[in-house]
């Protein structure tokens, strides 16, 4: 008799949709990669075809830094004005800025791709990112040394302006970090199994 009313005091809290054993049952959605791939190989190059604005755009913020030739001798190096130095920092800290802004919107507009929402693009919108980034180095570069390019031999004690240099490649490292920050966190705003995937 024990048994029976056990029985029936279970199955009651089963179909209670109150009682905390109640679940309502639901596939989990499954990682689409075949689906996804060739969406992510699209995003990959778009994505990094954006160092090339972004490396003419740190080319015309970043600050060269201005230095006396003090010597004749070819091996000699010019000394840099007083606080010129800082600019190595500056140079480094704007095109840093730049590259995490960069990411934050790579980040935020392949969030966009509603239907393609996972980690098979988020994997590929990083890397996009990342070589976005190395572009920029190279393009900004080559811009900058082209622009404060001195044609001609300095005199002695004269003032010229040197490119600016980056002198560090841990900033390589800020896009792909925007981009995986931005996603991470819409993602966990979402708060949906497929990440929205089927309103799509």
């Amino acid at each position: 008799m024990a048994d029976s009313s056990a029985g029936a005091h279970r199955s009651s809290a089963i179909s209670d949709p109150w009682s905390p054993a109640f679940r309502v049952p639901h596939e989990r959605p499954k990682l689409r990669i075949k689906a996804d791939l060739l969406p992510a190989i699209s995003v990959l190059p778009t994505a990094g075809l954006l160092g090339i604005p972004l490396g003419w755009l740190w080319s015309r913020m970043a600050p060269p830094q201005r230095v006396r030739v003090v010597s004749s001798t070819p091996g000699d190096k010019p000394i840099p004005l007083e606080l010129e130095s800082w600019h190595r920092f500056d140079d480094l800290a704007i095109y840093g800025l730049l590259t995490l802004g960069l990411g934050i919107v790579i980040g935020a507009v392949v969030w966009l791709l509603r239907e393609r929402r996972g980690p098979v693009v988020l994997i590929a919108a990083a890397g996009g990112a990342a070589i976005a980034s190395w572009l920029g180095t190279q393009v900004g570069s080559a811009l900058a040394n082209s622009r404060y390019e001195v044609t001609t031999a300095p005199a002695l004690g004269a003032v010229v302006e040197q490119a600016p240099v980056l002198e560090s490649s841990c900033v390589l490292l800020a896009a792909p970090l925007g981009t995986v920050l931005v996603y991470g966190v819409l993602a966990a705003w979402n708060g949906r199994d497929d990440l929205g995937r089927r309103l799509g």
